[in-house]
C-alpha cells in the first residue's frame, strides 16, 4: 500500500468530523436566540360538576398544562397559583352546555377562554408574565 493510500482513509475521517462539527454548531446557534417552551402542569386535576342546576349531575375532569415561551414565566404562576386554579374551577363550573363540552370545538372555545383568564390574571397582578397556550392533558366528561 502506498502513502497516498494509507492517508486517504485518515483524511475522508477528518473531513467527515470536520463537517459535523460545523453543523452542530449552527444548529446550537439556531436555537439559541429562541425561547425554549416551558410546560407547568396545574396540580391536581380538576374536578367539577358542570351542567344546567337541577338537571342530571354530570362531571367534568380536567388535567391542565400552560404553556410558556421561557422559564421566566413560571415563578410568576407559581407565584399566583391558587389565584389562577379559581379561576379555573369558576370558568368550568359556569359550562352549561354539556353537549358542547364534548365537541372539539367547545374544548377549543373552553382553552381559548382559559388562556384568557390567565393572563387576565397576570395582567392583574402586574407580572410582565403570560402564558402562550393552555392544554388538557386529560379532559372527561361524566354523565
Amino acid at each position: 500500500m502506498t502513502i497516498q493510500g494509507k492517508l486517504l482513509p485518515t483524511f475522508l475521517a477528518l473531513i467527515l468530523t470536520l463537517c459535523s462539527t460545523t453543523t452542530f454548531a449552527e444548529d446550537e446557534e439556531e436555537t439559541e436566540g429562541k425561547p425554549v417552551a416551558d410546560y407547568i402542569a396545574m396540580e391536581p386535576a380538576f374536578v367539577t360538576q358542570v351542567g344546567v342546576p337541577g338537571s342530571k349531575v354530570t362531571y367534568l375532569k380536567a388535567a391542565v398544562t400552560l404553556r410558556a415561551d421561557g422559564a421566566d414565566t413560571r415563578p410568576a404562576v407559581e407565584a399566583h397559583m391558587p389565584r389562577l386554579r379559581h379561576e379555573l374551577v369558576m370558568l368550568f363550573g359556569e359550562q352549561t352546555e354539556v353537549d358542547q363540552l364534548s365537541s372539539v370545538e367547545g374544548q377549543q372555545a373552553l382553552l381559548e377562554e382559559a388562556r384568557n383568564r390567565i393572563n387576565g390574571v397576570l395582567k392583574e397582578q402586574q407580572t410582565g408574565q403570560s402564558v402562550t397556550g393552555v392544554l388538557f392533558t386529560e379532559f372527561v366528561v361524566q354523565r
